[in-house]
C-alpha cells in the first residue's frame, strides 16, 4: 500500500485583509489551529493573521516549497488577484 502525503501553500490574513502570510504545511488543519490560537510565535501572532484565504494542494513538498517561494516574491496585487479568483469576498476557508 502507497502513502501520498499532501503538502499545502496557504496564505492568512488578518481581520481587514490588510497584512498576509504565505505558509507551506502537511496539515492545514493544525497549522490553521495552530495561527488561530496564537501558539506560533513570530509574524503572523505578532499581526494576528488567522484568517485562511487561500490554500492549494500537492503531493511532492519540492513543488510546495517553490510555490511558496514564488508567490512571496510577488507583489501585494498579484498576491490579491491570486486569492480573488478563488474567494473573491475574502471569507475564512477554515471552516472554523
Amino acid at each position: 500500500m502507497v502513502f501520498t502525503k499532501t503538502y499545502y501553500v496557504y496564505l492568512i490574513t488578518n481581520w481587514n485583509n490588510r497584512v498576509t502570510y504565505i505558509g507551506v504545511t502537511n496539515d492545514l488543519n493544525r497549522r490553521i489551529y495552530e495561527h488561530k490560537n496564537k501558539l506560533i510565535e513570530g509574524f503572523s501572532k505578532k499581526y494576528n493573521l488567522t484568517k485562511l484565504v487561500y490554500f492549494e494542494e500537492t503531493s511532492d513538498i519540492n513543488a510546495a516549497i517553490a510555490r511558496e517561494k514564488e508567490i512571496k516574491k510577488w507583489r501585494r496585487e498579484k498576491k490579491d488577484n491570486l486569492v480573488n479568483q478563488t474567494n473573491p469576498s475574502w471569507v475564512d476557508l477554515s471552516g472554523d
